[in-house]
């Protein structure tokens, strides 16, 4: 799956969870995603719809997940939150 995502477009989705998004005791929750970043700030955390992406330094990055399913509804989820206005 290396390369598979577009950079720019998780990076729009987290600043758009993290601006929209309802406070919880994990971060920032919208969507049905929430986002999160270490303390550092150059890792961040993307989960829901049964998958996780950290993203890092470099674009670095691992997605987990159990079934592709998963993935690609959490993709999906992404894509629509990084393309709103």
């Amino acid at each position: 799956m290396k390369n598979e995502l577009d950079n720019k477009q998780i990076l729009a989705a987290y600043e758009r969870i993290i601006q929209r998004g309802e406070q919880t005791d994990e971060g920032k929750f919208y969507q049905g995603i929430t986002a999160l970043s270490d303390v550092d700030g150059y890792t961040i955390y993307l989960e829901g719809s049964g998958a996780t992406l950290r993203f890092g330094f470099h674009n670095t990055y691992h997605l987990d997940y159990e079934h592709e399913k998963l993935r690609d509804d959490f993709l999906k989820k992404l894509q629509n939150i990084a393309n709103e206005s």
